[in-house]
């Protein structure tokens, strides 16, 4: 028998997305390790993998306060699933940034593969992606804001460091 229902890992999950929703519109990532249990592994293929909510938290926050996550419009879902006897959700994240000045959309996905373990709580998260498919990405969405006047400081340096 697993140990969680579906509709339950679906609805902790939702409940968290919308928690990112809010962090993503006020810039405050600080509270977004409170959706993991204390002992959480948070594996992430770039950055490496954090153990517990100290380390996630201090990821996230760095993470998602300085470009290009800082610029960052939503993470819609494409699609998702849950497999009961691993008490895990699967799912497609779209990266979105904000149009550059032109109109044009600029994503990328990543599938996440969220463990579930109760009381709204997840005890592991892994992002797959490939992390030189979303540097190209923010690379043209940085010249197209580049060229309509739309770039920060913080997305030229960006640009200085990774364009190389």
């Amino acid at each position: 028998m697993p140990r969680f229902s579906a509709a339950e890992i679906t609805e902790a999950y939702a409940a968290m997305h919308d928690r990112v929703r809010q962090h993503t519109a006020s810039g405050d990532w600080d509270d977004y390790a409170l959706s993991f249990t204390e002992d959480a592994v948070y594996v992430e293929h770039a950055y490496g993998t954090f153990h517990g909510r100290d380390e996630i938290r201090a990821w996230a926050v760095a993470t998602m306060t300085s470009f290009p996550g800082s610029v960052m419009t939503g993470f819609p879902l494409a699609w998702q699933t849950v497999d009961e006897s691993t008490s895990r959700l699967i799912c497609e994240v779209r990266n979105l940034m904000p149009d550059p000045g032109d109109g044009s959309v600029h994503e990328e996905s990543n599938l996440t593969i969220m463990t579930y373990a109760g009381d709204g709580l997840f005890s592991r998260e892994e992002d797959v992606y490939n992390p030189l498919r979303f540097l190209r990405m923010t690379l043209r969405w940085a010249a197209v804001a580049e060229a309509h006047g739309t770039l920060s400081d913080e997305g030229r340096a960006y640009v200085a460091q990774y364009s190389g």
